[in-house]
């Protein structure tokens, strides 16, 4: 076996272990519970989960999907959370290999699948993680990623400057709350670590998909316009689009402009 091959299921186990811790905050955070204490425990009937019944991906096979102890059925929600995370580890490992910059944007992406799934479910995003978040992004973009100070420092200023622009605007024409604290806070986040560039492209993306998925849901709901469709995931989409092909898309934009 190869070290390349090696590598990817290092990255791919790494991954699912991340994607298991995530399940856990995803579930905690909101409710503000701590995410070390208890250990793992089947929500139905709260019996612990024993380590052998932990093992990402594996453990839910083996277990068909249910509680050992009570037999109740365990959301799949939590394989595809390993797996998702599973997975964007492997394609990372395939841009950047075992280095400091996989280690970076693994965390970067980490951060956007956990804010992507309580966005969903609760349709906030805690500031919790949003707040250190911006900084963590911004020193791990100039010090590992090869970002400017600059490029960075307008990235988190134009993209949280922008959407809160929005936001005003749409209060001002609407008189209601168009756009949260939340996703202000989000995209500072991604400016700061994939820089200014990155804005437009993850913009366009996020509205152009969410506008779909929105008008569908509204399309399938008879028309109601009530349901609110967060915003996070769009953007979480767009930006893990722009780390692997969004600064190729970018510049061969701007070159048939020129």
């Amino acid at each position: 076996m190869t070290m390349t091959e090696l590598g990817a299921i290092f990255a791919f186990i790494l991954g699912a272990v991340v994607g298991s811790f995530l399940n856990v905050c995803i579930w905690r955070i909101p409710e503000g519970l701590s995410i070390v204490k208890p250990a793992s425990h089947c929500p139905d009937c709260g019996h612990p989960i024993r380590f052998y019944d932990n093992i990402p991906l594996i453990s839910y096979l083996i277990l068909r999907g249910r509680c050992r102890a009570c037999g109740g059925r365990i959301s799949l929600r939590y394989p595809f959370v390993e797996g998702l995370t599973a997975l964007m580890a492997l394609f990372l490992f395939w841009k950047f290999g075992l280095t400091l910059k996989f280690l970076a944007a693994f965390i970067f992406v980490s951060a956007l699948i956990l804010i992507t799934f309580i966005d969903i479910d609760y349709q906030i995003i805690p500031d919790v993680i949003s707040l250190p978040g911006i900084p963590i992004c911004f020193l791990m973009a100039v010090f590992i990623m090869d970002l400017s100070f600059m490029d960075a420092l307008l990235g988190l200023l134009i993209g949280g400057g922008s959407l809160y622009l929005v936001a005003v605007l749409y209060e001002l024409a609407t008189k209601r709350e168009g756009m949260g604290g939340g996703d202000i806070k989000l995209l500072a986040l991604m400016g700061a670590f994939l820089g200014w560039k990155s804005l437009l492209f993850i913009l366009l993306v996020s509205s152009l998909v969410g506008a779909v998925v929105g008008i569908s849901i509204m399309l399938a709901r008879g028309g109601d316009m009530k349901y609110a469709v967060p915003f996070g995931p769009f953007l979480s989409l767009a930006a893990v689009a722009y780390l692997f092909v969004g600064e190729y898309a970018t510049n061969l934009f701007l070159y048939h402009q020129l």
